[in-house]
């Protein structure tokens, strides 16, 4: 069917929802010939990430039709398994994030499967410790994590509380090619099967958090402001914050209620300046020990620190750093490091996650991108019969997780032992910023850079795997001035890894990876530099980028 035929099929059936039929109707088949092929050209992509996409009518959009076709899916899916005939439904603050839950829960229980729906948006980890609390064979999530206000997405889990495996979402994805968009899924109008996750679930996973804490006793002596970019995390995390004794607590007031047009972040992601510069304004007025700040869905942590007069962001890597060695130090005192200790990380992370590991005798895994990867490396030590074992998993990114309670990044956990930890310094008159400087000093300077090249529009992905194509069949010879030793294709046997397109390069003193994002049309290029003094690591990154970009990129 033409893209303008299923334009005109749109028009006729997608009348359920009138912001739709707003978009549609707006459209003239003559004049937006490009944006109608856009949004009709192809299905929105389902992966191990469930669905990412704009908001809208097509099919290359994220509407209640997608939504409700996905769940019809998953549901012909699970009723072929032995897994329990139950699925956990959490939502996040974006547009229709409410709406889509719902639509899943509908299609799930019209077709005789339990669907548990939490009553009120709550984070991703809460749903991943659901799953598994409530026994249920798999998990929605509906959010885009930290993406612009237009998109939205759906996660799917599976049992174990993990995002589903590359195999699983093969399955699930031939089970929603076959079902018709419009008329293949299940509806029911209201159903007893439709249950509210009780108030005891959640409760029980903020007692699963508080159990991570290494803070021992005693009431932290903290002054925190607090942003949840007008997300899910404001519940929970003041929560968990009360509860280990922090009680002064500024929520940045623009942020603090849940809106998903972000009105003061256009890209609500803690990794970004623009997006904490609220939190930044009103520290320079309340002076506080720690900014925190959490995604849309609450995953995701960042912080700020004071330095001299203004405060100083710390990033994805560092906070990695630091928890570890705070971990390690705390344990040990303690005396509850367990017997030959695991932290896992991602090939994409700083390397002197291995100099903090090394130190104190922890064995240090490296995985794939992607959280469900360092979810399995949990699973496999909890069928070994030694979960304890598992003392921090994080991703650059910003995700962190130091229990085994969820299967994914947690950022109420990470909101925790960071408040803890920085209270802990505080104690020995320091703060977190001369707590990394410390640690570059016994360590080395890694410098860690990360750039994202965009391709938008319907040809963006051809585009992105031509220059990964490129970078294969003729990758750089030299970095900075300096020969590439070592070349590794994750996609070739040989890595000890499952097959992912990612390219690796290392060259002396330097290191990059290249991949396309398995959420966004973007190709990221992870550089890695360690030299005697940061400035120097970072001079080294930038000539490297420059390099790659003008010899792939341009």
């Amino acid at each position: 069917m033409s893209t303008v035929s299923l334009y005109n099929l749109w028009r006729e059936k997608a009348t359920e929802d009138p912001d739709l039929q707003q978009e549609l109707l707006a459209l003239d088949p003559a004049a937006d010939r490009a944006e109608i092929d856009e949004r009709f050209s192809r299905d929105l992509e389902f992966g191990t990430a469930g669905l990412r996409g704009i908001l809208g009518a097509g099919t290359n959009r994220m509407n209640i039709y997608v939504v409700r076709r996905a769940t019809q899916g998953l549901c012909n899916y699970l009723r072929s398994t032995d897994l329990p005939q139950s699925i956990a439904i959490g939502y996040d603050s974006r547009i229709k994030s409410d709406l889509f839950a719902m639509e899943a829960a509908r299609v799930i229980a019209a077709n005789g499967i339990t669907a548990w729906l939490y009553p009120r948006l709550e984070p991703t980890p809460a749903l991943s410790w659901a799953v598994r609390h409530l026994g249920c064979g798999a998990g929605i999530c509906i959010t885009a994590s930290h993406n612009p206000a237009k998109y939205n997405g759906y996660k799917v889990y599976g049992s174990d509380g993990c995002q589903i495996a590359p195999e699983v979402a093969d399955a699930v994805l031939a089970q929603i090619e076959k079902v018709d968009l419009f008329d293949g899924p299940a509806l029911c109008s209201g159903s007893e099967l439709i249950r509210t996750i009780p108030e005891s679930c959640l409760e029980a996973f903020l007692d699963a958090v508080q159990a991570q804490s290494v803070a021992g006793a005693g009431k932290p002596d903290l002054k925190v402001v607090y942003t949840p970019l007008n997300g899910a995390g404001l519940e929970c995390v003041t929560k968990i914050l009360r509860r280990i004794g922090i009680e002064d607590v500024t929520v940045v007031p623009e942020q603090e209620l849940p809106d998903g047009n972000f009105p003061t972040c256009p890209y609500p992601n803690p990794e970004i300046r623009e997006a904490m510069e609220k939190g930044l304004q009103l520290c320079r007025t309340l002076h506080p020990d720690l900014l925190l700040g959490t995604d849309p869905d609450c995953d995701r942590m960042g912080v700020a620190v004071p330095q001299g007069d203004d405060y100083r962001l710390i990033s994805g890597n560092e906070m990695g750093v630091l928890l570890l060695d705070y971990i390690c130090r705390r344990r040990l005192e303690q005396g509850t490091m367990p017997q030959n200790p695991v932290a896992v990380t991602t090939i994409v992370s700083t390397d002197m996650t291995d100099a903090v590991a090394a130190e104190y005798g922890v064995e240090l895994r490296r995985v794939l991108t992607g959280f469900k990867f360092i979810g399995e490396q949990i699973a496999a030590l909890e069928a070994e019969g030694k979960p304890e074992r598992y003392i921090l998993g994080f991703e650059e990114s910003y995700g962190y997780l130091s229990g085994t309670h969820v299967r994914d990044k947690d950022a109420v956990n990470a909101s925790m032992l960071c408040c803890e930890m920085t209270a802990w310094y505080k104690q020995q008159g320091m703060t977190l910023a001369q707590a990394i400087d410390a640690l570059y000093e016994k360590h080395g300077y890694f410098r860690n850079d990360l750039k994202s090249l965009t391709f938008e529009g319907s040809d963006g992905m051809a585009k992105m795997q031509r220059i990964m194509d490129t970078l294969r069949a003729q990758p750089p010879k030299t970095f900075n001035g300096q020969p590439v030793t070592e070349f590794v294709d994750y996609l070739a046997e040989g890595t000890g890894l499952p097959k992912s397109n990612v390219l690796q390069f290392q060259s002396e003193g330097a290191k990059v990876l290249v991949r396309p994002s398995g959420t966004e049309p973007k190709i990221k290029i992870y550089l890695s530099a360690r030299a005697a003094d940061m400035e120097t690591a970072a001079a080294v990154n930038r000539k490297i980028l420059d390099e790659i970009t003008e010899a792939y990129f341009s």
